[in-house]
């Protein structure tokens, strides 16, 4: 038997952490500031956009709950968002199971924590490919690898953590916090983890059609050799 395989998880997980990095944010002025009513020690860690979002809409008390990703990883974000959530620091706390004491000793070695939920979701590459003009170096340039990444490791481990890439779950996610003092089922984990790995499924779908459809002199003509 793998030594991989886990035996004992939790039903209900309480969320104390969560990863925001989201294209579409619709649906986050309402979710937000319910979250943290529901579980007011809630932290949220987030990225470029998503930050300046979520700071705006929690104002003045965002300082208590909100932490830029670069400040919790000790990393700067590279240039142009290269790299803003690949870090040890993150995939550790996606991937980790509670009653994995090696996992546990990685986690305060460190100085890390579990996330409990992740929002993320990625900005349509069909909507990319489909500008006028646009080339085979720009389509490149535009594929995502942090939030499939994140999205991917989150909906893995759905025994602890909610990965969620829909706003139109936050009203089912927020209705079952409420009625499980802050905590989220393992069957709507294991449900928004489905969802999950179709959302990357799709978005990988799109750019391997792409790709198929142009040749190899199209896509040399970008570069200068």
């Amino acid at each position: 038997m793998s030594m991989n395989v886990v035996e004992r998880i939790d039903n209900l997980v309480k969320v104390r952490h969560v990863l925001a990095s989201v294209f579409d944010k619709r649906g986050l002025e309402a979710f937000i500031p319910e979250l943290i009513r529901i579980n007011p020690e809630i932290k949220i860690f987030s990225t470029g956009g998503t930050y300046k979002k979520i700071k705006e809409i929690l104002k003045d008390t965002a300082d208590s709950c909100l932490t830029q990703v670069s400040d919790y990883t000790g990393q700067p974000e590279t240039q142009g968002g290269l790299v803003k959530t690949l870090d040890f620091k993150i995939y550790l706390g996606l991937l980790t199971e509670t009653y994995n004491d090696a996992h546990n000793d990685d986690i305060q070695r460190t100085g890390s924590v579990h996330i409990d939920m992740t929002l993320c979701n990625l900005y349509p590459f069909k909507d990319t490919i489909s500008k006028e003009g646009v080339t085979v170096e720009m389509a490149r340039g535009n594929i995502d690898i942090g939030g499939p990444c994140m999205i991917r490791a989150s909906a893995k481990n759905y025994i602890r953590v909610a990965s969620v890439v829909d706003p139109s779950d936050y009203t089912a996610i927020l209705s079952e916090m409420r009625s499980n003092n802050g905590s989220i089922s393992l069957g709507l984990r294991y449900h928004l983890a489905q969802k999950a790995f179709d959302h990357t499924a799709v978005y990988d779908r799109t750019i391997a059609d792409f790709m198929g459809s142009r040749t190899i002199d199209e896509m040399a003509a970008c570069y200068t050799f």
